[in-house]
């Protein structure tokens, strides 16, 4: 099991990953937004996606977990 992390304290602008999705490493799961910046977040692993922690316009802080990939 592989939680995915926020790098940064962001605004969640986008989100492309759903319960269930298989991803490939380097997938967007996320995208975050901080100071008119977009910033993608990607899987670090291939797997299952099993959680979807977030949703748009949710804001999350460094190390909040925004996925998790079985």
């Amino acid at each position: 099991m592989t939680e995915v992390k926020a790098e940064i304290t962001a605004n969640v602008w986008q989100v492309h990953a759903e319960v269930g999705q298989d991803v490939a490493e380097g997938d967007t799961l996320a995208i975050l937004e901080s100071m008119k910046m977009e910033i993608p977040v990607e899987s670090p692993v291939a797997g299952k996606v099993t959680e979807v922690r977030v949703k748009p316009d949710d804001q999350v802080h460094e190390g909040d977990v925004i996925a998790v990939i079985e």
